[in-house]
């Protein structure tokens, strides 16, 4: 007999990987369209200042938190730039947003919890709540409304079981950058109920046209309950680098860290020191970054809104266009599907992220260089004029 696994990997959701669990293996000329890796480079500071960590010797345990400089920088860019009063103190250092948004949920949830999560939403936070016992419910945001909050939405939701809310802002996979109105109608939500939130604001340095983001641990009651998580992986294009934070009230941090440190005792010491270089370096590198992104979010929008049946809003901010495929006839798989044997383009369907994101496509166009993303963008236009 072989060995029985626990009921939190037999009676929880498989793991999905969407479109690019399909594309693997697939010969040809494919363009990838559906996974959030930035297609840029990761800027020469931050890599040069990892290297001089690595040969200054910066190989051994550190602080288990993070090692002070970052935890510094952290605090200093959150006060600087999403207005959180946060001191060095408050800042867990992980292994990327994956591992900041597990931890915030083993801390703080128990069998038979109830998490609040805004559909569409990331898919990924699903498998992690469920393998900590709680229970994902979901909450419609408001399509007709280009997916707003929508707090009318989101009460009925809420029982007797619910410990927290989900928030991603700006959203995967929709780009919008909620207003302050909505953050305040669902912070109202929150304190009214007792709720924590955690803030995966891994894009919040990706906005555009000016549109501003507001850090829902800013607004009045919610500094205590919010936990904000980001990382280095999109804006700086340091995906694989894994490395992310939390920030939250000092009273929360022992039992995060009882997580944290029980995973992975701390995160890679130099790489630590790249991250120092990545928020106290060049600004114009990041604002070149931000306009490259831009740039490449223009080139889709037009092209795709030209495309028959096709209708696609410019995002505010991430690195995604959510276009609506209603038009067209097709449902979202079949749309991803036939895509990816006709035309080698790989998109992720929308309904991977919920039953709200059905009828639509996810196209990242963060993922590839402007060159690239036209011979997409020619390929899917033949595709929608053909049918």
């Amino acid at each position: 007999m072989p060995p029985r696994f626990a009921k939190r990997i037999t009676e929880t959701s498989k793991k999905n990987f969407g479109m690019f669990a399909k594309a693997l293996g697939r010969e040809g000329d494919l363009i990838h369209l559906e996974l959030g890796m930035p297609v840029e480079d990761t800027p020469r500071h931050i890599k040069d200042a990892t290297i001089a960590a690595l040969n200054a010797g910066h190989v051994h345990y550190s602080d288990l938190q993070g090692i002070p400089e970052l935890r510094g920088a952290i605090a200093a860019k959150l006060k600087r730039d999403n207005g959180i009063d946060a001191e060095p103190g408050e800042i867990v250092v992980t292994n990327g947003l994956t591992q900041a948004s597990f931890a915030s949920f083993l801390a703080f949830l128990d069998p038979g919890d109830e998490v609040i999560l805004l559909s569409p939403y990331y898919p990924q936070h699903i498998g992690k709540i469920e393998l900590c016992g709680a229970v994902p419910v979901l909450a419609p945001l408001d399509a007709a409304n280009g997916f707003s909050i929508d707090p009318a939405l989101i009460a009925p939701r809420i029982t007797d079981r619910t410990r927290m809310i989900v928030l991603v802002n700006p959203c995967n996979p929709t780009g919008r950058v909620y207003s302050r109105a909505e953050l305040e109608g669902l912070a109202e939500l929150a304190v009214a109920h007792d709720l924590m939130v955690v803030a995966d604001e891994v894009y919040h340095q990706i906005t555009f046209d000016g549109v501003p983001h507001v850090s829902i641990a800013t607004l009045p009651g919610m500094r205590g309950r919010t936990l904000t998580l980001s990382a280095f992986t999109k804006a700086y294009a340091m995906d694989g680098w894994r490395l992310g934070w939390i920030h939250a009230d000092a009273s929360l941090v022992p039992g995060l860290m009882k997580i944290t440190t029980s995973e992975v005792t701390h995160v890679n010491t130099f790489i630590q020191h790249g991250g120092v270089a990545a928020l106290t370096g060049p600004e114009e590198v990041l604002a070149r970054l931000v306009d490259e992104d831009r740039q490449r979010r223009d080139l889709v929008v037009s092209r795709m809104n030209q495309m028959p049946g096709v209708r696609c809003p410019a995002p505010e901010g991430t690195i995604y266009a959510w276009a609506d495929i209603t038009g067209t006839g097709l449902t979202s798989q079949e749309a991803c599907d036939r895509l990816l044997d006709e035309a080698g383009v790989v998109l992720e369907a929308g309904s991977f992220y919920g039953p709200e994101g059905e009828g639509h496509v996810r196209v990242c166009f963060g993922s590839q260089t402007l060159e690239r993303l036209d011979v997409a963008m020619d390929r899917m236009s033949r595709f929608f004029n053909a049918l």
